[in-house]
């Protein structure tokens, strides 16, 4: 073979595959390409940011950019703002950047300095007097109690942030969440100390009001009898649905240390009659029996799928034909569009080192497996925080 035919064989034969690439390209991948290649390019970019037509959307596309680079420091100082207090300072009317400078102990400058960065976030809100108040999410985030306690916890899901490269390749480094959360790294979760599940069972409950008032809006419980909660913590959920319903019976189920968290509360709360506490773990226990609904939670999203399925045939076996499961939790979208779930629960739970968000479709297919049927999703006011999906057992007839 002459040496231009084998330059033009073998040139042949490298076009090959880039061929084959090509043509498996659709239209939508082309005009992707074309978007992407034109966005990227400086000249383009200098075009969209002066022509009368263009520079509008350039600019909100800038503006929607540089957020993502300030993210962190626009979510830094936030946690200044509620470590500080700073809310419940303003909370009984405004105050000039000395007055709270001496209340918070910091220099002026640096009060002055926070509070226009809030401003900006609109955490704060300029009054009379050259004052400070509480501005529109300010105000937001004082009635609640549990985004307020979850702000200050990010505080070690930051430290397992500084390094996300790290993170995402399994690399040794801080493990500040999966310590908090000790369950998620130990075989035997039933060992755990009082001491090892009261932080984060603790932080949980500040926030469970909030999930049993969007579950309590999807979902009615009047036609139960019996409410088995698994993974109920110290029971703030199983106690907000049994106020509501006052001829449901209440079981709790968790590990032992949690579980009598739990009973305690009960016992304050004036429930011990129709509500108890059970402890035990869904890896190596059956659930106990008796309940025509058992609820989950935020506890599917904690866990790998192969613990998943196995809770979801302990549920399956423990519940009656035509008994129901609810689930509540945070769902991922099924084309990865939602920011909060693919985002923010996405990389909390890598940090944790246990479990990931999963969207309806992928928990409906689970449920399925198991032998779940009738599964539906319920509308929730704040889908952001939980969605709620029900299931029934209904055993097929020979």
């Amino acid at each position: 073979m002459s040496g231009v035919a084998h330059r033009v064989a073998t040139g042949a034969n490298e076009q090959r595959p880039a061929k084959h690439a090509a043509a498996r390209l659709t239209w939508r991948d082309r005009l992707l390409g074309l978007r992407d290649r034109m966005l990227a390019s400086p000249d383009f970019q200098a075009f969209a940011r002066y022509s009368i037509f263009t520079r509008p959307i350039a600019c909100r596309r800038a503006n929607d950019l540089f957020d993502l680079c300030a993210g962190f420091v626009y979510s830094q100082i936030l946690y200044a703002c509620v470590r500080l207090k700073l809310f419940d300072q303003l909370a009984a009317g405004p105050l000039s950047a000395d007055e709270l400078a001496e209340r918070l102990c910091l220099p002026p400058e640096s009060m002055r300095l926070l509070l226009d960065a809030a401003l900006s976030l609109n955490l704060t809100q300029l009054r009379s007097g050259n004052r400070y108040g509480l501005g529109p999410r300010g105000a937001a985030l004082l009635g609640n109690p549990g985004v307020m306690a979850m702000i200050q916890h990010h505080a070690m899901l930051y430290e397992d942030l500084r390094d996300p490269v790290a993170l995402l390749r399994r690399e040794a480094g801080s493990r500040a969440l999966a310590q908090y959360w000790p369950y998620a790294g130990t075989r035997k979760p039933a060992d755990l100390s009082h001491d090892a599940v009261l932080p984060y069972t603790s932080l949980m409950a500040q926030s469970q009001p909030m999930i049993a008032q969007e579950v309590l809006s999807a979902y009615s419980f009047a036609a139960h009898r019996c409410l088995l909660d698994v993974g109920g913590g110290n029971g703030a959920f199983l106690s907000a649905v049994a106020r509501k319903n006052p001829n449901l019976r209440c079981v709790l189920f968790d590990l032992p240390a949690v579980a009598d968290q739990a009973s305690a509360r009960f016992h304050e709360e004036g429930l011990s009659s129709r509500a108890v506490a059970i402890g035990g773990s869904f890896l190596s226990d059956d659930l106990p029996g008796g309940a025509d609904i058992i609820s989950l939670v935020r506890i599917l999203h904690d866990h790998d799928d192969e613990h998943v399925m196995t809770l979801l045939r302990a549920v399956y076996a423990a519940l009656p034909d035509n008994g129901t499961l609810l689930i509540a939790e945070p769902l991922a979208s099924s084309d990865g569009s939602r920011p909060v779930t693919e985002s923010y629960f996405a990389f909390y739970l890598l940090a944790m080192g246990s479990g990931r968000p999963r969207s309806f479709v992928t928990l409906r297919d689970m449920l399925q497996r198991v032998g779940f049927a009738q599964i539906a999703r319920r509308q929730t006011g704040m889908p952001m925080l939980t969605g709620v999906i029900t299931a029934k057992k209904i055993m097929k007839r020979v």
